[in-house]
């Protein structure tokens, strides 16, 4: 048992909540355990200039507020530039959407999923994910409900998870306890067939195995499963 009382392959309680902000066409704030990320997904009619004709493009932004952490840290527009951490964070949430939607059912649109956090607990990229894909999901059956497309352009449903080893053991979704002193620290996202899209490893406090690196994959699958059977609850009663 750990010290919030899990077990090594257990997941932190998530809850759900959509709709969270009135104007977004998909809204979702994601609470997993004290970590809390508002994602809204927004449309607009145009799409990058790199993008091919008849295809759309999904992206994202990702900032966390000055009192998301245990000390206050500053604004990114008050260094006036993007902090490196969230930019390779936005970069991860951005491809990991694209690779749930099918980029020319979407048509020439953009949709910007902004993940904002709240209050930060520990795996926070990958509650933006998870949320994330939430709200892009309500966004695309906005657009249809709309008439502005006749079929989702949803290919796969995707979520994201955190796995570990602390004190040599393997463990499932770490907490800022956990993650502050974790030896190893692997990201995982996922579709709902089990395949890979995204993996980020790095041995912090010592390297790893490549058995270890399957013991941790093979803990992430499990809880990307769990999660994507939540997002299946929310987005198929709505």
């Amino acid at each position: 048992m750990r010290k919030d009382g899990r077990k090594f392959d257990e997941l932190r309680p998530v809850k759900i909540t959509v709709g969270f902000v009135k104007f977004a066409e998909g809204s979702v704030l994601m609470e997993c355990g004290d970590t809390k990320v508002l994602c809204c997904a927004s449309v607009e009619d145009r799409v990058p200039p790199h993008v091919r004709p008849g295809c759309g493009w999904v992206t994202a932004e990702y900032s966390m507020l000055p009192r998301a952490n245990r000390e206050r840290s500053r604004r990114d527009i008050d260094k006036l530039k993007l902090s490196s951490r969230s930019a390779e964070i936005q970069r991860l949430i951005g491809r990991s959407l694209r690779a749930a939607v099918d980029l020319s059912a979407l048509g020439e649109r953009t949709i910007t999923i902004d993940c904002d956090v709240l209050q930060g607990d520990g795996g926070t990229r990958t509650a933006s994910v998870t949320g994330g894909f939430i709200a892009l999901a309500l966004a695309c059956k906005k657009l249809v409900a709309d008439g502005d497309l006749g079929r989702s352009p949803i290919r796969h449903f995707v979520a994201g998870v955190s796995a570990g080893i602390v004190d040599d053991q393997p463990v499932l979704d770490l907490p800022y306890a956990e993650d502050s002193r974790a030896q190893v620290d692997l990201n995982c996202v996922m579709n709902e067939l089990g395949e890979i899209i995204e993996i980020q490893g790095t041995g912090e406090g010592r390297s790893f195995t490549v058995r270890e690196q399957q013991e941790l994959l093979t803990l992430c699958a499990k809880g990307n499963r769990e999660l994507i059977a939540r997002q299946r609850e929310i987005i198929g009663r709505l």
